[in-house]
């Protein structure tokens, strides 16, 4: 996990952010907070969610889906970004975690742009697919435990229509990923999941070296026809 992009020395870092970072006041006060908790590296970097707030505005998004909150970052992000009308189907376990993530969107003016669901993320989505809200979502972001990632994605694949953007953080993983060494569960499922998504004919790929890594897969107009040769 990395909260500002990986193999960039620190003047040089502070020198993208010196010229690129346009953080509301609200955004730099729950990435301020988020810095002290024990978990604060979990939080996305800044430029990671000015590129997704930027991802979600040249779609004209206006329905999306996030998988994995923590203190709400990233939500706030895509929340602010989107039109007055926009939703955010927000997913997570954690009551502790999310607890904070609703405060700053009750201050941010954003609230009723997030339907937060608390409970396992692959029910959650199940759900919203036997509802039959699959290929209504504009974007998604994944963001939670790497060992669900490829479930995660199918179900993301499912939910969001034809053009639509997944973006999936972490893929680089501090770069252990790229350690033959490294060997614990994380990895190995990151490694899986990034070889079999470099393959899959029913996204168009890029992955972007900002932050932790990112991939972008966008849902191709045809991708409907095709399908997996099996759902986790």
């Amino acid at each position: 996990m990395a909260n500002s992009t990986l193999g960039l020395e620190n003047q040089l870092y502070d020198y993208l952010l010196s010229i690129s970072l346009r953080e509301p006041d609200i955004l730099a006060a729950l990435r301020k907070e988020t810095a002290k908790h024990p978990m604060g590296m979990m939080q996305i970097a800044p430029e990671q969610g000015q590129f997704m707030e930027m991802l979600v505005q040249l779609m004209g998004a206006t329905k999306t889906l996030e998988i994995g909150v923590f203190t709400g970052y990233s939500s706030l992000c895509v929340a602010l970004a989107l039109p007055p009308n926009g939703q955010i189907i927000a997913c997570d376990v954690s009551e502790e975690y999310t607890s904070i993530a609703r405060r700053y969107w009750e201050a941010a003016g954003v609230a009723n742009k997030i339907s937060l669901k608390l409970g396992p993320a692959i029910n959650t989505l199940d759900k919203l697919i036997a509802e039959g809200q699959a290929g209504t979502f504009d974007f998604a972001f994944i963001d939670a435990d790497k060992e669900n990632y490829e479930a995660y994605f199918e179900r993301s694949l499912q939910l969001v229509r034809n053009g639509g953007l997944i973006v999936i953080d972490n893929v680089l993983w501090s770069g252990r990923v790229a350690d033959p060494e490294v060997q614990d569960t994380s990895t190995l499922a990151l490694r899986s999941f990034n070889d079999k998504l470099r393959n899959d004919p029913r996204v168009t790929l890029s992955v972007v070296p900002i932050a932790d890594g990112l991939t972008l897969a966008l849902k191709r107009r045809w991708a409907t026809i095709m399908q997996p040769e099996h759902q986790n």
